[in-house]
């Protein structure tokens, strides 16, 4: 009994630890051996392996998308069941007597107790009779009270995180297509001609870099909160952000230089140590991203809308891309997002230019075919 009264406080204490490093320590926990860390590992490759069920991209991405949210209640559910178990181990290891006198209680009495006086309840039907088991109950309660204040306190830190995200990848809808790329949007900026734009933009993205990499390291759980569209995701963000940097740096004439130097190191660094902290394995770059005759296409279209290139890039860019697409690819595999490659198509259908009823009425021909930076079109 001496023995699962050790096991049951070391059990209390790892929970109360577990949760406390996952919701209130702003840092990544250096614990290798965590119970979080073993649950995410195991519920997600489930998620994700279960998601082949269905036949459709849009099923498949709806299903995933349901795992961030629900993993955090069950999360909460289980540190709630282990903590309640852990301390009804303790009484009953103890063998504290209840109230009223004359019964003999059993494990499950002791579970019933625990869990009433976990969520402060008060039935009153149960109660310790002697001063250790009162203080362990007076511990319980307050450990109760504090686990569900942080909890209540921890989800809309959470959510205001997600969204401060979410918006530079809604901005990127009508900058650089959907899914976004590094072509799009030097081609939609030099076809408006609206260059000088490039380096507003470009420390907008360095500080939302640094805000994603400070957000995903302290609260892992949103690397699985998917954006609103099938299309869009962080990590399509970033993918952008660090290949326009890239061709910026190596291919185009600008006297935004060093901005794009700036953002490409921060870029990078966001995508290299999410990658270690979600421990995902890395391989060398395949080079299908992109491929020979589209990259001399977009520099082709690059020349048509008014940039000027250096016409010796190529290394400079295989060099740059070498630093980082190894890690997004790394990270895709894990997450089963989609990396964009480098150019999509000369026309895509944004999101803002179509939708379901539009598909329906036959309204997409005529939208996919406009420029949301035309001034007389009015989406």
């Amino acid at each position: 009994m001496i023995l699962i009264s050790i096991l049951s406080v070391v059990t209390i204490f790892l929970i109360l630890m577990d949760g406390f490093e996952a919701m209130i320590v702003p840092r990544r926990a250096s614990r290798r051996i965590r119970f979080t860390r073993i649950y995410y590992h195991l519920s997600w490759k489930f998620w994700k392996l279960s998601s082949r069920i269905f036949r459709t991209t849009k099923r498949r991405e709806n299903f995933l998308s349901q795992y961030g949210p629900l993993s955090i209640l069950l999360l909460v559910v289980l540190w709630a069941f282990g903590l309640i178990l852990g301390f009804a181990c303790l009484h009953w290891s103890l063998a504290l007597p209840l109230n009223p006198p004359g019964i003999v209680p059993t494990f499950t009495d002791y579970f019933y107790l625990s869990g009433v006086t976990f969520f402060t309840l008060g039935f009153g039907d149960l109660t310790p009779s002697t001063s250790p088991g009162r203080i362990a109950s007076v511990i319980e309660a307050g450990t109760g009270f504090a686990f569900l204040a942080v909890v209540i306190s921890y989800l809309p830190v959470l959510y205001q995180t997600f969204s401060r995200r979410e918006l530079t990848i809604s901005l990127l809808d009508a900058r650089a297509g959907s899914p976004p790329s590094a072509g799009q949007l030097l081609i939609r900026l030099g076809s408006a001609r609206n260059a000088a734009t490039l380096r507003t933009m470009l420390e907008e993205w360095e500080r939302w870099s640094a805000e994603l990499l400070e957000s995903h390291l302290s609260y892992p759980v949103l690397g699985f909160y998917r954006s609103q569209h099938d299309n869009q995701s962080w990590l399509a963000a970033l993918a952008t952000i660090l290949d326009t940097s890239a061709l910026v740096i190596a291919e185009v004439k600008t006297s935004d230089n060093y901005s794009a130097k700036l953002t490409f190191a921060m870029a990078r660094h966001a995508a290299v140590d999410l990658a270690q902290h979600y421990r995902t394995p890395i391989h060398p770059a395949d080079g299908h991203r992109v491929r020979r005759e589209d990259l001399d296409a977009l520099r082709s279209e690059l020349r048509e809308v008014g940039w000027e290139l250096r016409g010796d890039g190529d290394a400079r860019l295989a060099e740059l891309r070498g630093l980082y697409e190894p890690f997004l690819m790394a990270l895709g595999r894990f997450f089963g997002l989609q990396v964009p490659p480098l150019l999509t198509s000369i026309h895509p259908v944004d999101n803002w230019q179509t939708s379901a009823w539009m598909r329906r009425a036959g309204g997409l021909r005529t939208l996919a075919t406009s420029d949301p930076t035309d001034d007389h079109e009015d989406p």
